[in-house]
């Protein structure tokens, strides 16, 4: 059962809106979720870890790279998505500093079957301490939907502190897109705690240039 109010939501994002076209900023503004967690130690209990996939992109702009073979890197081009081969990712020789720029030039990765079972090999773990080891795609499936699901999934990960944040939409969205996108965010989240609700200290949404509102 939500304890998320739709009204609260409602009101917040309108709120936001409202704020928004008063000030208008030169870029779109993302729909942040900010949550604080009570009754939990990162220390002793487990570190909780899952991803959703939303009904609308919250970051239509969110930079993804294609680690593909000559087909994927070929589809790649195609849609105007950045892609690394393997001679690509030799020359970086397993250089930690290099990895690390990559890790952060991009917000996900995707890879071919025969890239993804190489990249330990070729580029050691620093896209996997980075949170961002890639995604598989296989030949059988479209690379723009793969793409386009990847722009849709948010992650929750606990690490040393009770409080996060997550990107559940942006400006350009309508209102009603917003709510869907932050209600099932939330309730994904609280399916991944412990004591679900109980765990729940405050909810507050905001965007990037706004105030932040209350919705729990």
């Amino acid at each position: 059962m939500s304890k998320l109010s739709s009204d609260a939501v409602k009101e917040a994002i309108a709120l936001i809106v409202g704020e928004a076209r008063e000030k208008k900023r030169k870029f779109t503004e993302t729909v942040e979720l900010q949550i604080g967690l009570k009754n939990y130690d990162p220390q002793k209990d487990k570190r909780f870890s899952g991803s959703v996939k939303l009904p609308h992109i919250p970051r239509p702009k969110m930079r993804v790279c294609m680690l593909g073979d000559a087909q994927h890197v070929d589809q790649a081009e195609k849609l105007g998505l950045d892609s690394m081969d393997v001679e690509s990712l030799k020359k970086m020789n397993k250089n930690k500093k290099l990895v690390k720029k990559l890790a952060k030039k991009y917000h996900a990765f995707l890879a071919s079957e025969a890239i993804i079972k190489q990249i330990p090999r070729l580029l050691g773990p620093g896209l996997n301490k980075a949170g961002k080891f890639p995604t598989l795609v296989s030949h059988s499936e479209s690379l723009e939907a793969k793409v386009n699901e990847t722009k849709a999934t948010v992650k929750f990960q606990l690490k040393k502190v009770l409080c996060m944040g997550v990107a559940v939409g942006n400006l350009s969205m309508d209102e009603k897109q917003i709510q869907q996108n932050l209600q099932m965010s939330v309730n994904f989240l609280v399916s991944l705690l412990k004591k679900n609700w109980q765990n729940v200290r405050c909810l507050y949404v905001k965007s990037t240039m706004g105030k932040r509102q209350r919705v729990f």
